[in-house]
């Protein structure tokens, strides 16, 4: 289409005969303009662009939300024991709106509820006992005394009342630096999630965090920025070909 708009243009007749005898020069090439070759042998570290984007992808600098999910049950308790209950857990946790919401859903306790927490930080990942982080007595609307239920809340991060007083003191005094502390210990699977009953006061049901999946639109804007130089870079190869 380039080629044939050219040839209809004066311009095309200037380049087709701007020779005092009136020849033919070579015909109009666009690459003589613009050559992917050249680009990339001037400049050889364009082709570290896809790597690049790809690590910053994976960067939590930009990874705004983070996913932590587990399965609650009386064998990953400590000690375990032989509750036939049954549970899961979902942490959503925004270092951006510094909200962290934690839905549970549980079955077949065999008490009441008494209280939920998440416990951090442990020694070693996904073993071993440790204080309780978040707000005490309990989570705030969990339904205790249930043996089964569902629970979904989001949690202002700001404020002391998200946390155990104790946890706070342990880590640096402010809700700042034990916000920090406690998305560290879960990404770091040194925290878990457990439902206490009156049947096994230290925890009937537990589970460690783990990652799931980063869920932000930075992380979607980027994985098209990265798309889009992988793109780019193929072209380029497949013009230098």
């Amino acid at each position: 289409m380039l080629r044939k708009i050219l040839r209809a243009s004066h311009v095309t007749e200037a380049l087709r005969f701007n020779r005092t005898d009136g020849t033919k020069p070579a015909a109009f090439s666009l690459s003589s303009v613009f050559n992917p070759q050249k680009i990339v042998n001037k400049h050889p570290s364009i082709r570290l662009l896809p790597g690049i984007l790809l690590l910053l992808l994976c960067s939590p600098a930009y990874a705004t939300m983070y996913h932590f999910d587990t399965a609650l049950s009386g064998a990953a308790e400590s000690p375990a024991n032989a509750s036939p209950a049954i549970g899961d857990a979902n942490v959503f946790y925004d270092d951006v709106a510094q909200t962290m919401r934690v839905v549970v859903n549980f079955s077949g306790l065999t008490a009441g509820a008494t209280a939920s927490h998440i416990h951090a930080a442990t020694a070693a990942p996904n073993t071993g006992t440790a204080g309780v982080a978040t707000q005490t007595p309990t989570f705030a609307g969990f339904p205790t005394g249930a043996t089964a239920g569902s629970y979904d809340h989001i949690f202002n991060m700001t404020v002391a009342s998200s946390f155990n007083a104790s946890f706070i003191t342990a880590n640096g005094g402010s809700t700042t630096s034990a916000s920090a502390a406690l998305l560290a210990a879960m990404l770091a699977e040194k925290s878990y999630l457990n439902i206490h009953t009156s049947t096994f006061p230290g925890g009937e049901i537990r589970g460690f965090l783990h990652v799931s999946v980063p869920d932000t639109g930075a992380t979607v804007g980027l994985l098209g920025m990265g798309l889009g130089a992988l793109a780019g870079i193929a072209r380029l190869r497949k013009a230098r070909a």
